[in-house]
Parts: C-alpha cells; sequence; structure tokens
C-alpha cells in the first residue's frame, strides 16, 4: 500500500520536484527530472518538425525552393529536400537582430556588391519621352474622355531633368490642351453628397475635373519657366523661357475664353514690363494686339487692360511706349458709342440730350401678356446656355475698360513721362471722340502745359532732364509732332456728340492752340521729314552727334503733313459750326499758307492748295478781299511773324504767291492753283 502511494506523483507527471526526499525513491524521481530538464532544453522542436518529410509537397518544395534562389535535391528516403539556407538556422528575430549587430560589416559588403542599374543615354530617353508623348497625345485626340488620367502621364514625363525632354513635353501638352478644351469655361461642380447621376455624366465631370486640374499645373510651370533666365544650359535651340512664352501665347489667342485666363496674361505682362525689347517682347505684345481685336465679348480685354495699368503704375511708367500703343488695337474704339474719363464712363443713350424716348404703350390681353412673359424667359434661358454676352454686359465692360485707357493716359500726361508723350498724344487723338465733357477742362490744360513744355529753351530742358535717371535710354522728342497731335486732340474733343453745345458751358477756349498753329506753319514748312511716316527710311546724318540712335517716337503711318492738315481743317472748317470761323482768322491763315505753299514738297503744296480751295469755296465772301489788287480792306501792313493771329493784319496785304505757284514744276500743282481761282471767279 505504501509502494501504491509512492508512485502516484509520477503518474500525474508532476514537473515541479517533490519536497518528500525522505524515501529513497523520491531522490531517484529528483535525479530523472533534473536529466530531463538538462536535454529538452537543448531540444528544437520546430526545426525538427519543420525538417520532417512531407508527402505529396513535391510542388510546394520546389516552388519554395524556387522563391528561395534553391534547387529541391533527392534525399536518401526518396523525398526532395531544399538545402538549410543560413538564415535559416537562426532561431528567432532576436537572434537576427542581435547577430547583425555583431556583424556590422556584413551588410556594407552586401551593398557594395550590388551591382549598379546601366546608365539609359540622353538620345535614348529622349527617344522613348517622344514616344510615350506620342502615345497619350494619340489616346487624348481620338477619345479624351476616355483617358482622363493621361494629363498626369504628360505632366509626369515633364519632369524630367532633361532640358529637351522639358520642352518637347511642353509644346506637345500646349497642343493636346488647344485641341481638347471646350468652348465653355468649366465652374466648379455643386453636385450634392447622395446626389445620384448618370453614368455619362459622372464620366464627363471626372473629365473636366481632370483636364482642368492638369491644365493648372501646366499653367504653373509655364509661368515658372517664362520667368526663368533666357541663358540656357544647352548650346541648341531656342531657350527653355522663351519656348515657355510662345506657349502661353498661343493659348491666349486660341482659348482666351478657358479657366486661368487671368494667369496666361500675367506671364505675358510681366515680360511687357522689361524695357528690354527682344524677340519675346515683340511676340507678347502681338499676341495682346490680337486679343484686343478679335475679343467679341469684353471679358478678356478688360482683364488684360486692368493688368496693363496696374504694372505700368507699379513701374512708374518705365516701360517701351509699343507697350502704351497697344492700346490703339482696342475693339471698342470702332465700336463703343458712349463718353468715358477716367472716374467714370456714360452709357449711350438712344434719345436726346440723354433721355430715352417714350414709346407708346400696346394693348395686350391677358393672354398675350403671359404668352409674351413665357417667351421671355424661354429666351433667357437659351441665351444662358448658349453663354452668349448680352449687348448691355458688352458695353458695361467697354465703358469701364476706357476708362482705364483714360486714366492711364491722364497719369502720364501729368507726370509728363518724356518717352510715353507722343504714345500717349497719338492716343488721345484717336479716343476724342470717346471723352467725357467733364474730362474736357483737365485735358486742354493738360494739353497746354504740354505745348509750353515743347516751346521751353533746351538749357531749361536739360535742367528738368538731369533729375531722371542716368540709365534710361535719350529720348530725342519730336516736338513739332507734339504739338499738331495737341491742336489735333483739343480739336477732336468738340467733334464728338453734342460737344458744340458744351463748349460755351464749360467755357472751353482754344485760342491758345489756334495761336500755336499759326506760329508754327513756317517752321514746319521747312522740315526734312515733313512728308516721312513712321514706317519711312531714313538716311543717317554724318554730322549728327547722336550716331544716327534716335530713337523714332511715332506710331501710326501718318506723316506731319496730314497731321498738319487735319489740324488746319478743325480750325478753319469746324464741323461743328462752319460758318462761325471769323474773318480775320480765315483771312490771315489764307495769306500764310499761301507763303508757306512756295517752300513745301510736291505732294504737301497738292494738299495745301486743295484744302485752300474747300476754304475758297466755304468762305468766299470772306477772303476774297485777299486777291483784290486794286483796293485794300485795312490800313498798316501786314506782320507775318506777329505772335498773335489778329496782330498780323492780314487784310493789309494781298496774296501774290499764285503768279509763281502758276510757274510750278509739277503740273499737279498747277491744275489746284486753277481750280482754287476757278472757285474765287465763280462766286
Amino acid at each position: 500500500m505504501a509502494e501504491t502511494l509512492s508512485i502516484r506523483p509520477s503518474k500525474r507527471r508532476r514537473v515541479s520536484p517533490s519536497r518528500e526526499t525522505n524515501d529513497g525513491s523520491n531522490g531517484n524521481d529528483t535525479k530523472i527530472q533534473k536529466q530531463f530538464f538538462k536535454t529538452a532544453s537543448n531540444w528544437n522542436l520546430e526545426q525538427s518538425y519543420e525538417e520532417r518529410s512531407r508527402k505529396g509537397k513535391k510542388k510546394d518544395a520546389r516552388k519554395a525552393a524556387a522563391e528561395g534562389g534553391r534547387l529541391p535535391s533527392r534525399t536518401a528516403g526518396g523525398t526532395w529536400a531544399v538545402k538549410e539556407d543560413d538564415a535559416a538556422s537562426v532561431a528567432s528575430d532576436s537572434e537576427w537582430l542581435e547577430g547583425e549587430d555583431n556583424n556590422d560589416t556584413e551588410p556594407e559588403e552586401a551593398e557594395e556588391a550590388v551591382p549598379e542599374e546601366p546608365q539609359i543615354p540622353v538620345k535614348e530617353q529622349i527617344r522613348r519621352a517622344q514616344e510615350e508623348l506620342a502615345k497619350v497625345a494619340t489616346q487624348l485626340n481620338e477619345d479624351p474622355e476616355e483617358y482622363p488620367g493621361a494629363f498626369k502621364a504628360m505632366s509626369r514625363i515633364g519632369d524630367s531633368q532633361i532640358v529637351a525632354i522639358k520642352k518637347i513635353c511642353m509644346v506637345t501638352q500646349m497642343t493636346v490642351y488647344k485641341d481638347v478644351i471646350p468652348g465653355y469655361r468649366i465652374r466648379p461642380s455643386t453636385e450634392e453628397v447622395g446626389e445620384k447621376l448618370s453614368k455619362e455624366v459622372r464620366r464627363l465631370r471626372t473629365y473636366e475635373q481632370a483636364l482642368v486640374t492638369g491644365y493648372q499645373g501646366y499653367i504653373k510651370k509655364l509661368a515658372h519657366f517664362a520667368a526663368s533666365p533666357s541663358a540656357d544650359t544647352s548650346n541648341r535651340g531656342q531657350p527653355i523661357s522663351t519656348i515657355a512664352i510662345n506657349c502661353a501665347c498661343t493659348l491666349v489667342n486660341a482659348v482666351p475664353h478657358f479657366n486661368f485666363r487671368g494667369e496666361l496674361l500675367r506671364i505675358l505682362v510681366k515680360k511687357l514690363s522689361s524695357r528690354k525689347v527682344d524677340a519675346d517682347f515683340i511676340k507678347c505684345r502681338e499676341t495682346l494686339e490680337t486679343l484686343f481685336k478679335e475679343d467679341e465679348e469684353g471679358n478678356a480685354t478688360m482683364e488684360a487692360v486692368s493688368l496693363l495699368s496696374k504694372m505700368m503704375r507699379a513701374k512708374e511708367y518705365r516701360v517701351d511706349e509699343s507697350v502704351l500703343n497697344t492700346f490703339l488695337h482696342l475693339r471698342l474704339l470702332g465700336e463703343f458709342s458712349g463718353k468715358a474719363s477716367q472716374d467714370r464712363a456714360d452709357r449711350p443713350t438712344d434719345g436726346y440730350n440723354g433721355k430715352k424716348f417714350k414709346q407708346k404703350k400696346q394693348f395686350r390681353t391677358k393672354k398675350e401678356r403671359k404668352l409674351m412673359k413665357e417667351q421671355k424667359e424661354a429666351e433667357k434661358v437659351m441665351a444662358h446656355a448658349d453663354a452668349a454676352v448680352s449687348h448691355e454686359e458688352r458695353e458695361k465692360m467697354q465703358s469701364e475698360t476706357l476708362k482705364m485707357v483714360f486714366a492711364t493716359y491722364f497719369r502720364v500726361l501729368k507726370e509728363r513721362v518724356p518717352h510715353l508723350m507722343g504714345a500717349v498724344l497719338e492716343g488721345l487723338a484717336q479716343y476724342a471722340h470717346l471723352i467725357n465733357q467733364d474730362f474736357f477742362g483737365d485735358l486742354l490744360e493738360a494739353l497746354k502745359q504740354l505745348i509750353r513744355y515743347s516751346e521751353m529753351p533746351e538749357e531749361e530742358e536739360e535742367d528738368e532732364q538731369m533729375a531722371e535717371d542716368d540709365d534710361e535710354d535719350e529720348v530725342i522728342r519730336d516736338t513739332s509732332r507734339e504739338s499738331l497731335l495737341c491742336t489735333i486732340t483739343a480739336f477732336a474733343l468738340l467733334e464728338g456728340q453734342d460737344a458744340h453745345n458744351a463748349r460755351t458751358d464749360l467755357h472751353l477756349d482754344l485760342s491758345y492752340f489756334i495761336t500755336h498753329l499759326y506760329r508754327g506753319l513756317l517752321p514746319l514748312s521747312v522740315n526734312p521729314d515733313l512728308e516721312l511716316g513712321a514706317k519711312s527710311l531714313h538716311i543717317s546724318d554724318p554730322n549728327d552727334e547722336s550716331g544716327g540712335a534716335r530713337r523714332d517716337t511715332r506710331i501710326n503711318v501718318q506723316t506731319t503733313t496730314v497731321l498738319l492738315m487735319r489740324c488746319l481743317s478743325g480750325v478753319l472748317l469746324p464741323p461743328w459750326n462752319i460758318r462761325s470761323v471769323p474773318p480775320l482768322r480765315l483771312a490771315a491763315f489764307t495769306k500764310q499758307l499761301m507763303s508757306v505753299a512756295l517752300q513745301l514738297p510736291e505732294k504737301s503744296c497738292q494738299a495745301m492748295l486743295g484744302l485752300l480751295g474747300e476754304v475758297v469755296h466755304t468762305h468766299n465772301r470772306k477772303v476774297n478781299a485777299l486777291w483784290n489788287t486794286e483796293e485794300r480792306k485795312m490800313d498798316g501792313t501786314f506782320k507775318p511773324l506777329a505772335e498773335t493771329v489778329e496782330g498780323s493784319n492780314p487784310f493789309a496785304t494781298t496774296i501774290w504767291e499764285g503768279e509763281l505757284l502758276k510757274k510750278h514744276y509739277c503740273p499737279k500743282v498747277r491744275e489746284e492753283l486753277k481750280a482754287m481761282e476757278k472757285e474765287l471767279k465763280s462766286l
């Protein structure tokens, strides 16, 4: 019984040693357990189980061997097995990490042993990029909605470090966007949460979102490359800044209605802010001129004019004069029928004195009024769907544009920027019929100051120019031409609608311009460039100290003779009240012009005699006494160099220049003189 009780603990497989050490049997059990634990600590059950053969797992063994990089081999037992790898001998992750710490040099040796990837030649990379871009562009050309991710793919190709690939990608993207951009502006989606959309609508919205996102990223790249220096690392081809500017110019003219138009215009305006006139500068300027001519809606034009005016003001008008001349290409110059100034713009009206005519109310039944109301609503919806800008909205935008143009012109006049005077006067002469009556007084005063400035002695002009920056280019102003433009602008103000009525209301006095024109007739008659236009060829003077570096500030093809004829027509034949010219002014100008005709070139002499023929035809009784050699209307002597028209005493002399002109070498001059004398005899 005692033996049975002593064996019971071993049957229960107690791991802990028994504390009963009185019996000899218990001592033996303790030794056995110690020996068991000693040997069990060296066992590796997972490894032995892993090495045990598995039937029907030949394919898995081969696959595992292939993944491990070793081939299986047949064992003595007839099974397939893979030789152990060095990493298999590691028992756990901790041992692996400890072993890695002990062998620090082994990973470095392994890294050095990895072979480097072969370098692809630059030409091969360019060829691959061209093929990839051609593939993506073809997909977008065939069905752009099917491949909305192609826009990002093109952008990724352009992220290369090779400049040639960037250029090719930039031009390819420009061509693709120009072809796939729709004829409307994409607006942000107003999709609500949980809104159900058809498959076609969802596909279209996904494509539009991808198009706008890709186009925005492309324009940011254009702005970055356009601002980069012109000097390029590549010796062949155009600089990347030139290509970026060309792409921006193409998109402005091709898709001015699409999103991010302002960013494109800022690229062009930033280039125009430079005083350096190069090929990129000319390209940007011609692009804006084309935009001003072809923009029918007026949104893009107003945005471009706003950016130009802000840029010039920030640069203190230290810009090239051709930038200011772009305003002469605005479409509103021939379309807009309202009036504007630097502060406000008046909309055109259909009535008299700014009041609309009242239309007689037509009687309609209740059914007809309801039908008309429904018809108007339908037309409004159709107009909104077609994105058509109404006539009133276009006039509103044109009036705002005109206001910004006049504000720029007036600031230049007040600051008297020398190299922009000619451009401003040309512009004011063109826009004179669109200037508001409230603007007349300030503008005429500025024009008078300009004429006084042109009459200043050369020493005083040099003293004023000493305050200017020395790094600016020297500008030689054509003061005679600027004075003629001032006079043209002053008289053109009165040629607009109801402007002659405002002459007395605003107390406009144009006698200063008339006197200045009269005093300048004799110097103009001996001007060698009288019949040369802005685009005529000039032969450099060998005695000129400036070396022929004279800058031409004239921007149109009108010669000085044409400007002189316009001034004389406004003074002697005003269209608003042709009979109101006093006889003394007519006689003084007629006598002076006949004397001037003796010095004028052939064509200018013909034009002068033609104008005098019209004066004689219109005011025959007022000037007929000048051809009378028997009697004189007034006593005294004629003073052709008098300071005023009234002080010349024209009726104290006769016109004898006609006898010399009858012997002129040009037959056309003689014919014009005969026609004028025929008018004298007929009346």
